[in-house]
């Protein structure tokens, strides 16, 4: 198979991927998540509930997954962040280019309000931040001065900046009188180490 009918065949699964998202969290917003069904999503997304298994493998997988796309986004841009750059700084600052792209997108702003009442979608959204977390401690360690505990110290550093992030957009939700880009740097600020160590390459 040529290189250009690989590049369409994955842009059309990148596009019946976000269509069933989007299609899910349209539903669950309009009726509720306790009355949405795989059915009625693959319905909406005009594909088959065999098509929608391919894809996901619940109703949550589909609400969440630009949870995924977004953290996915904002690992890249932490590991493109300059390497001599203490952790802490790269963290926040690729936190705050992240969410500049988020903040008046209102299916963002649904899917954040929709997690707020639904605990099973909580749970979902904390196992997901666990597996960021891994990630991200890896992407810290690598810029942590050798010493002993640098995995533990590394975790720390991730879940602190990961908590400072979801602080942040939870506290604009339920305050949008100033923009998330503020409030996320204000909680950076304060949940800043005192001294981050770095490497010294």
């Amino acid at each position: 198979m040529s290189a250009p009918s690989v590049g369409l065949r994955e842009r059309k699964k990148v596009a019946t991927r976000q269509a069933l998202h989007e299609a899910a969290v349209r539903l669950a917003v309009e009726h509720g998540l306790d009355r949405l069904t795989v059915e009625a999503i693959a319905d909406a997304a005009d594909v088959s509930r065999r098509t929608f298994s391919n894809y996901f493998a619940n109703k949550e997988e589909a609400l969440l997954w630009s949870d995924r796309v977004r953290m996915d986004r904002f690992l890249a841009l932490v590991a493109a962040r300059p390497r001599d750059e203490p952790p802490w700084q790269a963290m926040s600052a690729a936190a705050l280019e992240l969410v500049d792209g988020n903040a008046h997108d209102p299916r963002w702003i649904a899917q954040v309000r929709l997690l707020r009442r639904h605990p099973s979608l909580v749970a979902q959204q904390v196992a997901q931040y666990a597996d960021a977390e891994r990630a991200l401690a890896e992407l810290v360690a690598a810029r942590l001065a050798p010493g002993t505990d640098v995995a533990l110290h590394a975790r720390l550093l991730a879940g602190e900046l990961l908590t400072s992030l979801r602080v942040a957009v939870q506290q604009w939700i339920e305050d949008p009188s100033s923009p998330l880009h503020g409030v996320l740097a204000r909680a950076l600020t304060l949940a800043a180490p005192a001294s981050p160590p770095s490497a010294s390459r």
